[in-house]
């Protein structure tokens, strides 16, 4: 039985883009450990593409072989057709912006711009109209003359940021940039980098292990996991439409049910006949399912249907109680601990006028969710 985790809904299309960056079998190893595994993959001239992953899957390692900070076991690097794989990483026309930032802590903002120009020899004049330039591109013109630690979090990382654009690179390198800030000024900072980005023509190469932050700020995702790229997609497609059960559960809250195969639909194609919990239901998937087969039928929270019931009702549905809720002001979250003792998690829109989405709990629910928005992948 072949997968490929579709099903939920089609795929968008990437639009065709001039490949700026290649990596082919990438592939590098510490002390017997290997961190990554023939990675190929191929950045498209100013996209926004993001290396998402837990801690230790490489992700931050690839980011540096790009950089030219580490150097490749095996593998092919090609920038723009040429190879640099043996160019060192201040002639790649690459630049990194760092975690902790990395500014000079006794030069001024414009000092701190002009730094790598001065490096270049780039006439003193000259560099320092690009700096105020790239100054005015993250809006920090009014601060030339003043040292990072008179700056905020959110602040020093514009001027980080600035540093690395005003040397022109064909790609900005950004290793969890925004780690460090704080949870709001965190989100306002993604929508930034987005903004600078688009504004700026310059392809992002994003490191992050958020997968929230990810889904906001990419045009394309790639999942790592133990040296090896397990997808790579839009956010929808990431998200509405995981390669498999890694993927599914690592990118955002994802309920799983457990089903048998009964038989293919008699008049529909790409439906099957299942039994969850000995319930009757209807699955949808491209893919071909034998009958007897144990498959997942996974779902978001947001699919999840919940109708409340009267206690001496017999349902024809899954049933559970709800034993948690959280009012998040457009939203409802309830966690439902089904008959058969697993617990799912759905999220309702809260309309305060209707008692039906403001459940009690202990209130006993039918479980249900609008067909073929389910994603079909095999139980291991």
């Amino acid at each position: 039985m072949g997968f490929n985790g579709l099903g939920k809904r089609k795929h968008m299309n990437t639009s065709q883009q001039k490949n700026l960056l290649q990596l082919s079998n990438i592939s590098k190893t510490y002390q017997d450990k290997q961190v990554l595994k023939q990675v190929n993959l191929t950045v498209q001239n100013g996209e926004f593409l993001t290396l998402l992953g837990p801690s230790g899957c490489g992700k931050t390692t690839l980011l540096r072989i790009v950089a030219g900070l580490e150097q490749e076991d095996h593998g092919q690097i090609i920038l723009n057709q040429s190879s640099i794989n043996h160019i060192s990483a201040e002639k790649r026309q690459i630049n990194t912006v760092f975690q902790s930032y990395a500014l000079f802590p006794h030069m001024s903002v414009i000092d701190n711009v002009m730094f790598g120009l001065k490096m270049h020899r780039v006439p003193k004049q000259e560099a320092h109209q690009r700096a105020v330039e790239a100054l005015e591109k993250v809006k920090l013109t009014n601060y030339l003359h003043h040292k990072p630690h008179q700056l905020s979090g959110g602040q020093q990382q514009r001027v980080a940021i600035a540093r690395a654009v005003v040397n022109r690179p064909q790609i900005l390198l950004l290793d969890e940039p925004l780690s460090a800030l704080d949870y709001k000024l965190r989100q306002e900072m993604q929508m930034e980098l987005k903004r600078l980005q688009r504004q700026l023509g310059i392809t992002f190469l994003f490191v992050t292990h958020d997968q929230e932050e990810a889904l906001s700020i990419s045009d394309r995702i790639v999942v790592l996991k133990n040296g090896d790229i397990e997808q790579i997609g839009t956010p929808k497609e990431i998200y509405e439409n995981p390669a498999n059960m890694f993927v599914a559960k690592f990118i955002g809250q994802t309920n799983i049910f457990k089903a048998k195969v009964v038989s293919p639909h008699a008049h529909q194609p790409n439906v099957f006949h299942a039994l969850i919990e000995k319930q009757p239901f209807e699955i949808y998937t491209t893919e071909v399912l034998e009958p007897n087969a144990w498959v997942n039928v996974l779902l978001r929270p947001e699919d999840i249907r919940i109708q409340e019931i009267q206690d001496q009702t017999i349902s024809t549905l899954l049933t559970g109680r709800v034993i948690e809720r959280t009012y998040k002001g457009m939203t409802l979250d309830s966690v439902i601990e089904m008959s058969y003792g697993d617990h799912i998690l759905v999220s309702e829109f809260f309309n305060e006028d209707d008692p039906d989405t403001d459940h009690s709990l202990g209130q006993r629910v039918e479980v249900s969710w609008v067909p073929s928005w389910e994603v079909v992948l095999p139980h291991d």
